[in-house]
């Protein structure tokens, strides 16, 4: 059976052909919050109230996946409101009134919409239909893309210091062992699932965590997840060479040492010269890859079965021979590094640098940050405890050696490798890269503000990115919408009226702090409103979404989608989105737009982090400035009108 044929046996809406396909903003998004529970599976109760009947046929992380409600379908007069609403800031009164004629006209009784409308329904009610956006979410976001991943779709975090490992193979090593913990938990499905507000979120993405790969194809790729039993080999490249060795012996994972000896011997093996790239294949444009990878596996007859090994491997371990030292080199590297020690297909690459610097790079094609984040967060907070069982300190004496994948070689993958070479160096060199670590408060003060930390922060994007370009313009923030069946996200339009009037504000001398406190608290009252309806299933974009694809093939498109402002609306300007980890030291991904910035954001107790990616020319540096700027004018302000005068003591 073909690799194609495999995964349409099992995952059939992957390879959907799509209907009046449009080319996709490429949404790098993260989920907007993080839910941890590492709480025994013991704690998680048998039913919830609320929801269907639990599947105790399995184990805890999947067993409410099928008792969750199915993504609702808003009804087309709110999503038509609720779009006025957020354009009505972008446009001028003009623009206005023609938008609001073409929305009217859409949604009149009998009308397109409602056709529209009705399709999307009868999809939604199918009792075949586990979730009637994810097919054409997933092709057209993800699979159907097709640009690099690299930059456009991937995502990493840095993490910070491990101060007992400074050596790198033996900090790989301990990551490798408390990775294999957390996938034992995953693959016996004993991991509890993540909650928010004592509601299960669906699991469903954690079947493309471990032993997952992404392949290339035309006109989309499409996804393989390979059983965990009969693969326990973790994959490691160093200067571009690969080497895969088993990590369970007799039942067991292999101790921290023993996994520390085998990766000393890869560095050993690998020496000081570098194979050609395979990896940086990976990392051109996806119909490129597709037919270097036939050239690949033409060129020797064991290339194919070489690339499975990588392909179906728990993980894939980089072991860097640079020592980035700042955020911004450290965040870089993980981001991109030197685009050959990687095979960015691979759903889990853990990167190690010579200086004991570590981090993460994350496919994002089936999987959205916080599953990834949870993992992430689990490896570094187990380590940094000492939760971790490293077994005997002694290496085993009968440790069988790592196996180079000796891949053969002809003129033309050289001539492949050469020109994706020189075009990942031409991508990443238009690309700046900064890191704005702000430690001038965090969340325990926005909170003591009465604010929310998400809301507050993405007020400071709003407001920087006005003191830069003098107007604000659309603003993506991700929504998670996992409380439903196999849910993933919905976009949260930061930019509103409230928004607008309270940068204005805060760039005018003459309005007082009064004045200033008042709008941005509705500012932040709007944010948090269509926040609240996001995570519901009730935004905008999704649902507009599902109607343009429920256009049939000779229709043609509604006033409403051709106009300017419904493409400008969703060019997203800033792609922004926040996850929080203590033991991270940044997070990333590229911009969505060429004009346009990817601010990845954390919210620690005592500091605000942020990741400003873009072209160069649109000076990234720049941004970071105004992020600190804005971060301290904000501080300076609400001291002075929302914090509580302290209670004298009598």
């Amino acid at each position: 059976m073909s690799l194609r044929a495999l995964a349409t046996a099992s995952r059939p809406f992957l390879l959907n052909s799509l209907k009046n396909t449009i080319k996709p903003q490429q949404p790098k998004i993260i989920s907007n919050m993080l839910y941890r529970n590492y709480t025994s599976a013991s704690a998680v109760p048998a039913s919830i109230p609320g929801l269907g009947q639990p599947d105790m046929t399995k184990g805890p992380l999947y067993r409410y996946d099928t008792a969750l409600p199915k993504l609702p379908v808003p009804t087309l007069a709110e999503t038509c409101a609720r779009y006025l609403k957020s354009v009505r800031p972008l446009l001028n009164d003009k623009e206005f009134a023609e938008t609001t004629a073409a929305v009217a006209e859409f949604q009149k009784p009998g009308g397109v919409g409602e056709e529209l409308q009705k399709r999307l329904l009868a999809k939604a009610n199918d009792p075949k239909t586990v979730n009637w956006l994810e097919d054409w979410w997933n092709d057209l976001a993800y699979f159907g893309y097709r640009d690099p991943v690299v930059i456009y779709v991937s995502y990493f975090y840095a993490y910070k210091d491990d101060r007992l490992r400074r050596k790198p193979t033996q900090r790989a090593a301990a990551i490798i062992q408390a990775a294999m913990d957390f996938r034992r938990q995953v693959v016996d499905e004993s991991l509890a699932p993540e909650m928010a507000k004592k509601q299960p979120l669906d699991s469903s993405t954690y079947k493309y965590m471990f032993n997952a790969c992404r392949y290339p194809a035309k006109p989309s790729d499409f996804e393989l997840a390979f059983d965990p039993a009969q693969n326990n080999h973790v994959a490691v490249v160093r200067h571009n060479q690969f080497f895969t060795f088993d990590l369970v012996k007799d039942g067991k994972v292999l101790s921290t040492a023993d996994i520390e000896a085998q990766l000393d011997a890869i560095v050993k093996l690998a020496g000081d010269r570098k194979d050609p790239s395979i990896g940086v294949l990976t990392s051109d444009n996806r119909d490129i890859w597709t037919e270097a990878r036939k050239t690949l596996i033409n060129a020797g007859s064991q290339n194919e079965e070489l690339l499975r090994k990588i392909e179906s491997s728990v993980f894939l371990l980089c072991l860097d021979d640079s020592s980035p030292v700042t955020r911004d080199e450290v965040s870089r590297a993980c981001w991109h590094g030197d685009g050959r020690n990687r095979f960015f297909d691979k759903a889990l690459q853990f990167i190690v640098f010579e200086n004991g610097k570590a981090g993460f790079m994350g496919e994002h094609s089936t999987m959205d940050g916080t599953p990834t984040c949870r993992l992430n967060d689990y490896v570094c907070t187990t380590l940094a405890q000492n939760k971790i069982d490293h077994g005997s300190a002694t290496v085993s004496a009968n440790l069988e050696a790592p196996k180079k994948l000796n891949f053969a070689f002809n003129t033309a993958v050289h001539k492949a490798i050469e020109t994706s070479e020189k075009n990942f160096e031409e991508l990443i060199g238009k690309h700046g890269l900064h890191v704005q670590n702000y430690e001038g408060y965090g969340k325990g003060l926005i909170k003591k503000f009465k604010c929310s930390p998400d809301a507050y922060v993405q007020m400071i994007i709003q407001l920087a990115y006005f003191k830069m370009h003098g107007v604000s313009r659309p603003t993506y923030e991700s929504a998670q919408v996992r409380k439903f069946q196999h849910g993933r996200t919905e976009t949260c339009r930061t930019v509103s009226t409230e928004s607008v009037a309270w940068v204005k504000a805060m760039e005018d001398p003459h309005v007082s702090a009064a004045q200033k406190t008042d709008l941005f608290k509705k500012a932040l009252a709007s944010h948090v409103e269509y926040m609240s309806k996001a995570v519901e299933g009730r935004g905008v974009d999704r649902h507009l979404l599902g109607l343009r694809l429920s256009l049939k093939s000779h229709e043609s498109k509604p006033t409403m989608f051709q106009q300017e402002i419904f493409s400008r609306s969703c060019h997203w300007n800033l792609s922004t989105s926040q996850l929080s980890g203590e033991h991270f030291d940044g997070y990333g991904w590229g911009e969505v737009v060429p004009d346009g910035y990817g601010v990845a954001y954390m919210v620690n107790e005592h500091n605000l982090s942020f990741n400003v990616a873009s072209m160069k020319e649109m000076h990234p540096e720049r941004l970071h400035h105004y992020l600190k700027e804005s971060a301290t004018e904000m501080k300076q302000l609400f001291e002075q009108t929302l914090l509580e005068a302290p209670k004298s003591k009598l």
